[in-house]
């Protein structure tokens, strides 16, 4: 089981990055803290967008001190411009945070919907409704970047959680019951 943290997730993008931070309580519970985005629109510069984020992730580790960066990974698409964008929006957000000394993991955003609404292929709006009520807080008035980012946050967090995450997906049950004897009830 883990210990008490903070988890900070982020949905990188050059136009919009979302961002959301959550803390895992004494009793091992999410609690939501702070979500939202940085709107980067009006920049035209493609570097300058890349300093911008850069900048505020490195505040938003400043203000939190979040132990774990979780952070939604490129996914392919059509336009091979639209990746190579993503993948340096990604990298500098990856570099403020390990400036930070923050433990970084990606997460597919496939594997972030299956793990908040049990579905790969979720709608925003699904994974929206579904992060509002594990955190037991509603978002308002906030874009679907930061509970995208909130979701990728909360994935990282089951990932931790889980009695499964300390076995590879090729391991077979006799090494899972060797490494958790406490789990066979006899």
């Amino acid at each position: 089981m883990i210990d008490s943290r903070t988890i900070l997730g982020i949905d990188p993008g050059t136009n919009i990055l979302g961002f959301g931070v959550i803390r895992i309580d004494e009793r091992k519970h999410p609690q939501f803290v702070d979500a939202g985005v940085l709107d980067l629109r009006k920049e035209s510069d493609p570097y300058v967008k890349l300093e911008k984020i850069h900048q505020f992730v490195s505040r938003l580790c400043a203000d939190y001190s979040p132990d774990d960066m979780a952070i939604e990974s490129p996914f392919m698409d059509k336009n091979a411009q639209v990746i190579l964008k993503l993948g340096r929006a990604q990298g500098a957000a990856i570099i403020a945070a390990s400036q930070f000394g923050v433990l970084i993991t990606e997460y597919a955003p496939r594997k972030a919907k299956i793990a908040i609404c049990g579905n790969g292929a979720a709608s925003k709006e699904q994974v929206k409704l579904m992060v509002e009520k594990t955190l037991g807080t509603k978002i308002e008035d906030q874009r679907l970047d930061a509970t995208d980012a909130l979701a990728i946050a909360l994935c990282h967090y089951y990932q931790l959680t889980s009695p499964l995450s300390s076995i590879s997906a090729s391991s077979s049950w006799e090494k899972f019951l060797e490494a958790n004897p406490d789990r066979i009830k006899k």
